[in-house]
């Protein structure tokens, strides 16, 4: 066998003549080895190709659940900020009801230790099998609703016993500061901090800092706390519908379920919350509502 090889390099062909079966032997081995590199290197970049495109399909996937779990995590971060908000309801809708309760307690002068609004009720009974899991949501707006109805009657016996025991006593009347004057009234006013016209829901008693704040009517202490804007606020439950709340105080001096008496001290004058200077922000309500506080003011 005669084997011509061309070179661009020389001129001249070479001649190479593979006779014997030992060169031929050879060469076929070394066409054998060449071949099986030429196949084991396009499996070697198929392979590759097949690597890389899975490697990029479980980076995506992976991607996909994390996507997926940060959805998650913001769901059940909602659904908890909103299980909290309807917690918050149903712990002032309580409160009120204590309140309102331990007021018809001394009213009708009723024995405090069968009436203790301040300890949960005796409750109980065997557990019963198969019992299901609870949708959390609908028992706590049950639960709101529960506490809403007894609220309308507690108001309605409430109304009935001060119609006969404390009218004069609970209705608003006079200024809750001993010496002072008034800073702002009740209506639309020049906002402070924004310069914009806004509604004032209420009137300012301005003194010194540290003045006594009384109450005008007599009642039971429903709130005396902070409050957003308000700074320090108590909040008075007088009965048939009316409120009064105290706001921007140094120090709150009554705590919620203190009943209160016309005129007694109920905290000092301050600035805290949204104020420019020591005074308090007078508010009265009618069924949840902020009325003008000026003729409240002037019966006295």
């Amino acid at each position: 066998m005669d084997i011509i090889l061309l070179s661009k390099f020389r001129g001249r062909p070479r001649r190479v003549q593979i006779g014997s079966p030992m060169q031929l032997m050879l060469l076929f081995v070394f066409t054998s080895m060449f071949a099986s590199g030429l196949a084991l290197f396009g499996y070697w970049v198929g392979q590759s190709q097949a690597s890389s495109s899975s490697i990029s399909s479980i980076q995506q996937e992976i991607k996909l659940q994390r996507d997926l779990i940060s959805q998650t995590r913001f769901n059940a971060r909602a659904d908890l900020d909103a299980l909290a908000a309807r917690l918050g309801e149903v712990q002032a809708h309580a409160m009120r009801l204590n309140a309102l309760g331990q007021k018809l307690v001394t009213i009708a002068k009723l024995d405090r230790g069968e009436f203790n609004f301040e300890e949960s009720p005796g409750i109980g009974g065997p557990e019963e099998p198969g019992l299901q899991e609870l949708d959390f949501g609908s028992e706590i707006d049950e639960v709101i609703l529960e506490l809403e109805d007894r609220e309308q009657q507690l108001g309605v016996l409430e109304n009935i016993l001060m119609s006969s025991h404390m009218q004069e006593e609970v209705l608003p009347e006079g200024r809750p500061i001993k010496r002072g004057w008034i800073s702002s009234y009740y209506g639309m006013r020049t906002n402070p901090f924004s310069g914009k016209l806004q509604f004032h829901k209420g009137m300012d008693f301005a003194a010194k800092s540290g003045s006594d704040v009384l109450a005008v009517a007599g009642g039971v202490v429903t709130w005396s706390s902070k409050r957003y804007g308000y700074g320090n606020l108590v909040e008075v439950n007088h009965g048939n519908g009316y409120m009064t709340r105290y706001g921007h105080n140094s120090k709150n001096l009554v705590e919620v379920g203190d009943t209160v008496k016309k005129g007694q001290l109920i905290s000092l004058m301050g600035s805290t919350g949204r104020s420019t200077g020591p005074h308090v922000h007078f508010e009265v309500l009618k069924n949840g509502r902020q009325i003008n506080p000026q003729k409240f003011v002037q019966r006295r």
